[in-house]
């Protein structure tokens, strides 16, 4: 398969595509936009549309004009255009890396801009390859009943500042693949890097399939209510997910939320039994960047970590050396591996939970120590030790380059604060014996608990969270199933 020549080459021909120094519609009116702002250096990168009511309106009636015709395509039809799409993001992959670095502030290389993209590649791939089969659920030689899953119809996918490429993926393959129309609101924070994405996959897409309808918390809530959109894929906030909630429920709608998360880890004593200088140092490194993938801001990234007296220094020094080592800067000069945070929100929050914890007596092991008045939001890599299990960086979700790590002396008082909170998204468990780890994994409350390592999603696994961190599943045969809807023929 080959993707369209008529994709961009260059990283200003892709934004060419989704900023304008002035958009008029064919009646003259002129439409809203404001700057984009590199989070690195401040620098206005270009200006992007901001949309309302009506653009929803619009995006809806195309979408009821195509979305029939899209579901009655074979599921073979949907599946090779998913992969041509693929192929399509894979051509201009470095423009787009370079578009998503100048708007988050993330480093090119790393768990960072270019691995975003090819993970956009690996959810195409990976919904294309998927199926859900009509299962038969009784046949008896005197009833027969199957079950099957058709498509919802129209979709509307809401997305986040901190992935924002991967994440519209995530809820948009599996969406296609079903046969849905799809209408995506992209971050303010985040617009043109997810225009660019989806204006590469309709390169490939039938027109009305996938449509972008960015613009501020009023485009969200209009997404969220509107009696055609039968399904709502929403990640972000606990808050705003709540909001939605109380939107929807006028039309029932169906609602898949990946909310806040505030994840656990739990170092066992057991940790580097066996292990040499090399594996110990391994170890602690996949804690890193199980808390400071992409600066921290990934919402099932490790957010508190319970270590025991036994080995609790040895893991903080060793976090500490590594945060020290990581560099720091301009996502776009190739040696760095953390940015800055993407807007100044985040980082005042950052700034704040770590001067809590340090008024409160905790010790700053590194870090802590940002230049506040800087063009960027740099916070430099913050360890965190000897703090307060009720301290506010240990119960808020901090969403950046912070790592408070609690000392335990007791593995039932660790298990139990890891689940005092209400956010229940991911956790992980830390151990030489993974058979030890995985029942300690059983008893807490999180979606998903990993073993020696965190935040690991995989496009072929589900993935979601209870308690305040939302419902409802994405990823694999299940998240397809959770942009369909069940249809039993009895007879």
């Amino acid at each position: 398969m080959s993707a369209p020549k008529s994709l961009p080459a260059t990283y200003r021909e892709l934004l060419s595509l989704v900023t304008v120094p002035l958009e008029r519609r064919p009646d003259g009116d002129v439409v809203a936009s404001r700057p984009v702002h590199d989070p690195a250096t401040g620098e206005v990168i270009g200006l992007a549309p901001v949309h309302g009511a009506e653009e929803v309106d619009e995006a809806v009636e195309a979408a009821r004009d195509i979305q029939p015709d899209w579901a009655s395509w074979s599921s073979g039809e949907r599946a090779d255009l998913l992969e041509k799409a693929a192929d399509a993001v894979e051509q201009v992959a470095e423009p787009l890396a370079e578009l998503l670095s100048r708007e988050t502030g993330k480093p090119l290389n790393g768990p960072n801009a270019r691995f975003e993209v090819g993970a956009c590649v690996s959810w195409l791939r990976t919904a294309a390859s998927l199926e859900v089969p009509v299962e038969t659920v009784v046949d008896d030689g005197g009833t027969r009943a199957t079950l099957r899953w058709r498509p919802v119809g129209i979709v509307g996918a809401i997305g986040p500042w901190n992935w924002p490429m991967m994440i519209t993926v995530w809820q948009t393959a599996s969406a296609l693949r079903m046969g849905n129309a799809v209408i995506v609101k992209p971050s303010e924070n985040t617009t043109l890097s997810v225009l660019a994405l989806c204006a590469v996959l309709n390169e490939v897409l039938p027109p009305g399939v996938l449509t972008v309808v960015p613009g501020e918390r009023e485009v969200g809530a209009v997404i969220a209510g509107h009696p055609a959109i039968r399904k709502v894929l929403f990640t972000g906030s606990t808050s705003t997910g709540r909001r939605i909630v109380e939107a929807s429920a006028g039309n029932l709608k169906r609602l898949t939320l990946e909310l806040g998360g505030n994840d656990a880890g739990i170092v066992l004593e057991d940790i580097f039994d066996g292990a040499d200088a090399d594996r110990r140092r391994s170890v602690v490194e996949d804690m890193f960047w199980g808390a400071f993938i992409n600066t921290g801001q990934t919402c099932a990234a490790l957010k508190r970590l319970y270590v025991p007296d036994s080995v609790y220094d040895e893991v903080c020094s060793g976090l500490a050396e590594v945060a020290r080592q990581v560099p720091m800067g301009l996502g776009l000069e190739e040696g760095n591996l953390l940015g800055p945070l993407q807007n100044r929100s985040q980082f005042d929050i950052v700034d704040g939970l770590v001067e809590d914890a340090r008024a409160s007596g905790a010790r700053i092991l590194c870090g802590g120590n940002p230049v506040r008045n800087a063009p960027g939001f740099f916070y430099p890599a913050t360890l965190v030790a000897d703090i307060a299990p009720d301290a506010r960086l240990v119960e808020e979700e901090q969403f950046g380059p912070v790592l408070p790590v609690v000392r335990y002396s007791d593995l039932e008082w660790a298990v139990s604060e890891a689940n005092r909170s209400e956010a229940g998204l991911g956790a992980s468990v830390w151990s030489s014996r993974p058979e030890g780890a995985r029942e300690v994994a059983s008893r807490l409350e999180a979606g998903t608990v990993w073993i020696n390592a965190h935040g690991a999603v995989d496009p072929r696994i589900p993935f979601g969270g209870v308690k305040g961190s939302g419902y409802g599943l994405e990823f694999g045969v299940e998240g397809l199933k959770a942009v369909s809807v069940p249809q039993v023929i009895n007879g």
